[in-house]
């Protein structure tokens, strides 16, 4: 394992396989050493993360949905970087929308689950921009549903 890997390790977590697109679309895309991956879903195992926010889901578990969602963009980059992880230079941009009704307002905080995640995990390679946005339905009524851009080596 790389650097990143052994740090995820030490935090507890084991990047699961990359998931398989959910229709008709690929899970990222390569242009020079930029890499945009597919909005990933709150799924770790056999769980998926369901809920809309400021109605059946608090802030906190959403951001643990948000989490998820981190952990599974991940998996892509290591997936796209040929199983080496090691070679993500930088998280480049975070797109977040959460699942939530209209007077809620805290989707920063939502998101800040992914982004606290990637800057732990990361260090200095996990400080990126960000866009946390409500919307008012998720496929399979998901909680948060994030997507993102990095660079690679």
């Amino acid at each position: 394992m790389g650097k990143f890997e052994d740090k995820l390790a030490a935090m507890g977590v084991t990047l699961p396989e990359a998931a398989a697109p959910a229709a008709n679309y690929v899970p990222y895309v390569q242009v020079g050493d930029m890499l945009y991956v597919s909005g990933q879903l709150p799924k770790l195992g056999d769980e998926m993360m369901i809920g809309k926010l400021g109605d059946d889901m608090d802030v906190a578990a959403g951001a643990e949905a948000a989490k998820a969602c981190a952990i599974n963009l991940l998996a892509q980059v290591k997936a796209a970087c040929g199983g080496d992880l090691d070679r993500l230079k930088r998280v480049v941009k975070l797109g977040g929308f959460v699942n939530s009704t209209p007077d809620f307002t805290q989707q920063p905080q939502v998101i800040n689950g992914a982004s606290d995640f990637i800057g732990e995990a990361l260090g200095e390679a996990g400080k990126h921009a960000r866009a946390a946005v409500s919307s008012p339905a998720l496929p399979f009524g998901v909680a948060v549903e994030i997507e993102g851009v990095f660079q690679i080596g």
